[in-house]
């Protein structure tokens, strides 16, 4: 099964626009994000990723090509009739051998239209799986696949109930403050990717669609979309601070999502 990640971000918000490098090249620990990402599959057997490329594509083809650490035995590249590379086969002794094919899919493409560009390579098998280039969490992937399995339904979207950004302070009507609860998890449920789709979501999937705004609701009103409910850890690196309290969780040798 086939593992799609959105990696077209640009990272503006995380260094502004002189950042210099494409969102999932930017590092947690000595590694890229999405170098994490692809780790947390692998560790639970899926090693043939499908990387839907955007912003500075070259950046990130370079790094699959010649700076990836796991890069150690044997590369073997595919090209297209351009010239540009299509299809990485990574094989590492000491590790499972990873199947990278990288995609271009346009520097603006909206993320719906990224999954469509990709289509001949992830309609294939029956199913596949999608996430985002930005996002670290301790997903058991084999359990999120089991109730994808069960429900027999075309998509499931992995969800996660976020924390609050801010202190929140509860008083009575006279104004006297009762409790403070700093940053508390909040009660409603937010998107957290890590998707598990049939190939038949192509059929809900139109042209430019950005796929949360477009494709997910289409899918929801069709009773075709399922909701897994992750209770653990979730992150995105969204901001500089993200970016920050990732580093720290990782230097600290207890990042939630280092399952292998």
């Amino acid at each position: 099964m086939k593992v799609a990640i959105l990696a077209g971000g640009k990272g503006i918000r995380l260094y502004g626009e002189g950042a210099g490098q494409p969102k999932a090249l930017f590092p947690v620990g000595s590694r890229p994000i999405i170098w994490h990402i692809m780790k947390l599959y692998a560790s639970a057997g899926f090693t043939d990723f499908v990387i839907l490329l955007g912003y500075q594509e070259d950046r990130i083809i370079e790094y699959f090509l010649h700076q990836a650490p796991y890069l150690d035995s044997d590369i073997q590249v595919k090209r297209t009739a351009a010239g540009a590379p299509a299809e990485v086969t990574v094989l590492n002794q000491s590790a499972e051998p990873w199947t990278v094919t990288l995609c271009r899919t346009g520097i603006d493409s909206p993320t719906g239209e990224r999954v469509r560009q990709a289509r001949p390579y992830l309609e294939t098998d029956e199913r596949f799986m999608l996430t985002y280039g930005d996002g670290l969490s301790d997903v058991d992937i084999s359990d999120l696949l089991e109730f994808h399995s069960a429900h027999g339904k075309i998509g499931t979207v992995t969800t996660i109930r976020a924390c609050s950004q801010f202190g929140h302070v509860f008083t009575d009507e006279a104004g006297l403050v009762q409790r403070i609860e700093e940053k508390p998890q909040l009660p409603d449920w937010i998107n957290g990717g890590f998707f598990v789709f049939e190939r038949a979501m192509f059929d809900y999937l139109q042209p430019d669609d950005v796929l949360e705004r477009d494709c997910l609701p289409r899918l929801a009103a069709a009773g075709e979309l399922m909701a897994y409910r992750h209770e653990g850890f979730w992150a995105c690196m969204d901001t500089y601070k993200d970016t920050v309290m990732l580093n720290e969780l990782w230097e600290s040798g207890a990042a939630p999502w280092r399952k292998w």
